[in-house]
């Protein structure tokens, strides 16, 4: 039995858009039904610590996914280098090693101890075939939960992973342990490339912290009306 409720389980906004004006313009009409935008690779790479600002400007928590990966002092670095920014959650990969994240949390409490690192395990494109092609004989649940417990003993207060294996760390990790789930697809909506996946109301059942959630309301015809349809199904879990 999962450890966090329904109750609290937030919706992200994942802001998958090319432009920065447009994706400034989508957030403006948006409304703040949903008070939390993360910004991935493809928008901070092209606009960088401005476009953060201005996301941060309009009024919404700021959750910055750029999967952190590299040796210890080169994550501190970049952790420094991020430090000043108005964000609440930053992402690193676990797979780079426990000595990488023990360094990742200590700069993080140094710096600016109001961000939450989160550890990405296993990404949700990733199946089994997919991850025995990189040399990874384990199943996905097995991995995560092995990457999991490392980074929770290194530190991590909260994770990134499927609705898969949502039930599995929620188990395992200590119950404050913040759990952010992509793959997330309301009911009807395509699934696009994503392989490990479940509706809201599952994952607040299983006990998300917070859903991410991108194409099915960046494509909706009525994107607040999609918000306020997931924010809904978070309120009524399956039994």
């Amino acid at each position: 039995m999962s450890q966090t409720t329904h109750t609290h389980t937030h919706l992200i906004l994942a802001l998958d858009l090319p432009e920065r004006d447009q994706s400034l313009q989508f957030l403006r009409r948006m409304g703040h039904h949903c008070k939390w935008v993360k910004i991935g690779l493809q928008l901070y790479t092209r606009y960088g610590k401005d476009f953060v600002r201005e996301v941060a400007d309009l009024g919404y928590n700021v959750f910055l996914d750029l999967k952190l990966h590299d040796i210890p002092n080169t994550v501190s670095s970049a952790i420094k280098s991020l430090s000043d920014l108005p964000i609440k959650m930053l992402t690193l990969h676990t797979s780079g090693g426990e000595e990488m994240i023990k360094r990742a949390v200590e700069t993080t409490k140094d710096y600016n101890p109001a961000i939450l690192l989160l550890g990405v395990t296993v990404l949700t494109n990733l199946d089994k075939p997919a991850l025995e092609q990189i040399g990874f004989s384990q199943e996905p649940k097995d991995l995560v939960i092995r990457l999991a417990k490392m980074g929770s003993n290194a530190g991590l207060k909260g994770f990134v992973c499927s609705p898969v294996e949502l039930p599995l760390l929620r188990e395992a990790l200590p119950k404050d342990t913040v759990i952010v789930t992509p793959g997330i697809r309301p009911q009807g909506a395509e699934v696009f490339d994503q392989k490990r996946i479940a509706t809201p109301s599952i994952a607040a059942k299983e006990g998300a912290s917070y859903i991410v959630v991108g194409r099915p309301i960046l494509e909706s015809t009525s994107p607040q009306e999609t918000i306020l349809s997931i924010l809904n199904e978070l309120q009524h879990p399956v039994k």
